[in-house]
């Protein structure tokens, strides 16, 4: 028998993942309440315009554009509108009005995260955010509490749905990013401004929260190294298979050590990345998001599933509504995040790890040893080379090499190497007069 009184919930915002939450909650009311001890009842859900159209049909009884009101008047606030304004100041009132909250915001947290975690401590609230990172899949919790004991040394993602599609696409039909951009947008996985997307600043938000969590620090989003997809070619997607890689955007989350300095730290970065199709993160395709952490004594886990959709979103969102709710009927106050580690947040220069350089150059004796010689003279271990003929005669003129002679690709892959390194390697070489021009550079993660 449920004894605990109905708990107030609030809902802000009716989008896609919104209106599925706003169904979820009234169609399972009983059942939810039966997981919980207390019936769950949804008391409004504020919107910038009762009248918009919605993906779902909502009890228009429900809707208001008086958020602060609604707030007030609730015990759980889920908090679905996205953006840093109004929505901080909405979560840091419901906080102060003793809600809990529930949040898949993942630009707030972020940006404002330790600020909204201690609002929440100082009142004994808690923010729960298992939809912020990677829709339906659990990590947020698994990070959180089940590995907190243990010593994370590195997660990489695939955490945003478009990227993985764009790239899978032309890995396994040979488009060009061009057009499975443009594929991506029809079916509906790359907004019409696919910035966030494409440019990596979504992924780089979900890697700020994730190195918070798994290494108890505090990194600012604004340290996350950053670079997007813009760039990868099909030649180099069809590269990448030839060598047995595919090409994942990659959020990576390392506990590292900086070669030159001894300091130890926290690296945070996302670039694409070539990564071996023997890793689990090779088999994520389409749309799928998927987390892999390397922890000291559990070892390898990963987490794999839906990263993003409205309904999908809607399980991870209704899981913390639940863990909330039992919270109210337990009776205690909310479990701070440990932020206190104050690890270094290290730069992208303390990197170490094996790169792909893919060169132009003209196909001349005596090329290929003084390119290994400037690998060697920077302290780059080579491991691989494979040269091409890529143009000869005439034509060859137009890519810089005026004699005619003709232009090779080379394509070096290299051992272990620090981010430093390579970069005057790679300067080095690109102010030769025998390299016509310097393809690409990728790095080698998952080994």
């Amino acid at each position: 028998m449920i004894a605990y009184r109905n708990l107030r919930v609030a809902l802000l915002g009716a989008g896609s993942v919104g209106a599925q939450v706003a169904t979820l909650l009234t169609e399972h009311h009983d059942e939810l309440a039966s997981r919980v001890g207390a019936g769950l009842d949804l008391v409004g859900i504020a919107v910038r315009d009762v009248d918009a159209p919605r993906s779902a049909p909502l009890d228009p009884a429900l809707l208001t554009t008086d958020a602060m009101s609604l707030i007030e008047s609730a015990d759980i606030v889920i908090e679905l509108m996205g953006g840093i304004e109004p929505a901080r100041s909405y979560i840091l009132h419901a906080l102060n009005s003793g809600a809990d909250v529930v949040t898949g915001n993942k630009a707030l947290l972020a940006a404002h995260g330790p600020e909204l975690q201690a609002a929440a401590e100082q009142v004994g609230a808690q923010v729960y955010y298992e939809a912020a990172v990677a829709g339906a899949i659990p990590i947020i919790r698994p990070l959180r509490e089940s590995l907190a004991g243990d010593r994370v040394k590195r997660i990489l993602g695939i955490v945003n749905g478009t990227t993985n599609f764009i790239l899978d696409k032309m890995d396994v039909e040979g488009d060009t990013f061009e057009n499975a951009l443009a594929v991506a947008t029809e079916l509906g996985y790359a907004e019409a401004d696919p910035t966030a997307d494409i440019e990596g600043y979504d992924a780089a938000q979900k890697a700020a929260i994730l190195a918070r969590l798994a290494f108890h620090t505090d990194v600012p989003v604004e340290a996350v190294h950053r670079e997007g997809i813009t760039t990868i070619t099909a030649a180099q997607v069809s590269q990448a298979q030839k060598a047995g890689y595919v090409v994942k955007l990659l959020a990576i989350c390392e506990r590292l050590t900086d070669p030159e300095t001894g300091v130890e730290g926290v690296s945070a970065r996302v670039y694409p990345a070539l990564i071996s199709r023997q890793h689990p993160l090779a088999a994520v395709h389409g749309g799928k998001n998927a987390v892999f952490v390397e922890a000291e004594a559990a070892g390898d886990l990963m987490f794999y599933g839906a990263g993003a959709g409205g309904i999908e979103t809607a399980s991870a969102v209704l899981g913390d509504v639940v863990s909330a709710a039992r919270r109210h009927v337990a009776g205690g106050p909310g479990v701070a995040e440990t932020t206190h580690a104050n690890l270094t947040i290290l730069p992208i220069d303390s990197v170490s790890t094996r790169y792909q350089i893919t060169l132009e150059v003209s196909d001349a004796p005596g090329v290929l040893a003084r390119i290994a010689s400037l690998f060697s003279e920077h302290g780059v271990s080579v491991e691989a080379v494979q040269q091409s003929v890529a143009s000869v005669g005439p034509d060859a003129v137009a890519a810089g090499t005026p004699d005619g002679s003709g232009t090779a690709t080379l394509v070096i892959v290299t051992h272990i190497a620090s981010e430093r390194a390579l970069s005057r390697t790679v300067a080095a070489i690109a102010d030769q007069t025998v390299v016509v021009r310097v393809e690409s550079v990728l790095r080698v993660e998952g080994a």
